[in-house]
């Protein structure tokens, strides 16, 4: 690549949002240069050890964490080609339309810049586009929208236990949504449900970049640079507008490039470190003349409650992510103190060892206590994980170091304490789940602590731009052709996997820009 090169769009980060981006905007005839961090990866690169699997996860600079509740950056977060969406877990559902008026209806939080109304044409079409298995005629709960175009998942005996709970206490499971094959189309063969999905699909039945978008990308024309670390974005003399980024190449040499627009499409601390680090007009950070450039910083409280049986669950059966959905739980209030939403997923295949093995749902367990445990677990292990709703509160936020990385550049520190009525909505959904589980007939139930599912927040969307980052397209209020992408701009978190959003955003976003690229892009 010749110094100083010039292209129509610069997209940083080959994850979800970055490659539906670069397809887009490379399908319509724009140049599109793809700047990824970490690795290449492949298919062939993926293999089913979680041990593997760590390789996939993030690796460097560190991220500092910080607060009652740390964000598990490491673990969210993916580096090389596919980023996190590399090793997610595929679970898609729809965020319902209360989650986007929660400062209109609750006090709480930022509304959205746009409503489930203006989002639910581009879930659609993603939907249609990627697969989703799944039955919305057993969705009570679900917003209206195209039904899928998958097949459900298959459920296997782990599930099934522990839906007898549900339905013993007068509420219903349906079909989990997953981003998986269920049936063999074109490139991509159905799951064979090994339940190795935390260490990516070698398959190609689970809907990752590489088998989605990234082809589609490259086969527009898009260039896919692996390890370009964006050390800068680039602005004009005014500051009013983008002109392109810097990175170091693999071999430390300094790089750069003009671009029309810049997508800025990392993960959620990587995009706000990016800004924050970016300081010659301000030295507040670029696009961050409301202040809230860093803050918001959410997660998704994980309630992981499992079970015991005197019987064969298979429990290492079907996908990561479940085989069945609840979201009976999903209104905002409840008694007491706890507020905001959550689901049941429920049957999550799980193997022996590792960060989301048996072995660690009962880390008290140590010598012949363990060995004991395991030999039942082994046999008769069943769990669920509720994803429960985090408030953003503004003191949760990205800033930097002193201390920098390799390349010069402060390094990220995350403060993260949830909410207590956000804690008290995770206490809430986890005595529900121990009286589900002991109601389906388990032996034994018990549950495990809060865990960081997902990091979402930090350059928050939104109609003001005193009080918000980006618009509902993810152009930066002060900076319009500065297009953020991915789940850092989610102004609140709903109680649901952000996967299937960010895309529908991204999505929506590029057919903005395309539609209006004489306005947005300067002209030269």
């Amino acid at each position: 690549m010749s110094a100083g090169e010039r292209f129509d769009a610069i997209v940083v980060g080959a994850g979800a949002a970055g490659c539906l981006a670069a397809s887009r905007l490379a399908e319509a005839g724009r140049s599109v240069l793809i700047l990824e961090s970490g690795p290449a990866r492949s298919l062939r690169d993926l293999q089913s050890s979680l041990l593997w699997g760590r390789r996939l996860k993030w690796a460097e600079p560190p991220v500092i964490e910080r607060g009652r509740q740390p964000i598990g950056h490491n673990f969210n977060v993916g580096r090389g080609t596919g980023g996190a969406a590399l090793h997610h877990y595929a679970v898609w559902p729809r965020l319902h339309p209360a989650d986007f008026t929660m400062a209109s209806d609750h006090a709480r939080g930022l509304d959205w810049p746009l409503g489930y109304a203006e989002l639910r044409p581009w879930y659609d079409r993603v939907q249609d586009e990627v697969g989703i298995a799944g039955d919305h005629t057993r969705e009570t709960w679900r917003p209206e929208g195209a039904p899928y175009n998958q097949p459900p998942v298959p459920v296997f005996r782990h599930a099934e236990l522990i839906a007898r709970g549900f339905e013993r206490l007068g509420r219903h499971t349906a079909p989990l949504p997953l981003a998986i094959r269920t049936r063999s189309e074109g490139n991509r063969q159905a799951c064979i449900w090994d339940g190795w999905c935390d260490a990516g699909c070698p398959t190609g039945a689970l809907a990752n970049p590489l088998v989605t978008y990234l082809p589609r990308a490259l086969g527009a024309g898009a260039r896919l640079l692996h390890e370009a670390t964006v050390t800068g974005i680039l602005s004009d003399a005014s500051g009013s507008r983008v002109t392109g980024v810097q990175w170091r190449d693999a071999a430390g040499a300094s790089r750069s490039a003009e671009a029309a627009i810049v997508v800025l499409a990392a993960s959620t601390t990587q995009n706000a470190r990016l800004l924050l680090a970016s300081r010659r007009h301000s030295p507040h950070g670029l696009a961050n003349g409301s202040g809230q450039l860093g803050r918001g910083v959410m997660i998704h409280l994980a309630c992981p409650v499992f079970g015991l049986w005197d019987e064969e669950t298979h429990c290492y059966m079907g996908a990561t992510g479940g085989q069945l959905l609840n979201q009976d739980g999903y209104a905002k209030t409840h008694p007491g103190q706890a507020f905001g939403s959550w689901q049941w997923i429920v049957g999550n295949a799980m193997k022996p060892n590792d960060l989301l093995g048996i072995g660690l749902s009962r880390v008290e367990l140590h010598g012949a206590a363990l060995e004991d445990f395991m030999r039942r677990a082994v046999r008769g292990f069943a769990m669920m994980t509720g994803v429960v709703e985090d408030l953003p509160r503004a003191e949760n936020r990205v800033t930097l170091l002193e201390r920098t990385d390799r390349w010069g550049i402060p390094l990220a520190q995350v403060e993260h304490s949830s909410a207590e009525e956000s804690v008290a909505l995770w206490e809430f959904a986890r005595a529900e789940g121990l009286r589900i589980v002991e109601a389906a007939g388990a032996v034994e139930a018990w549950a495990g602590n809060i865990g960081p599912m997902h990091n979402l927040g930090g350059t928050p969307m939104g109609r003001d731009p005193a009080a918000s980052v980006t618009n509902s397209y993810g152009q930066c209020h002060e900076l319009p052709n500065l297009v953020l992408a991915g789940a850092s701009l989610f102004p609140t978190s709903g109680g649901v996997n952000p996967t299937f959003t960010i895309h529908a955003l991204t999505a929506r976003s590029m057919e903005h820009l395309l539609g209006n690229w004489s306005d947005i892009a300067p002209r030269t």
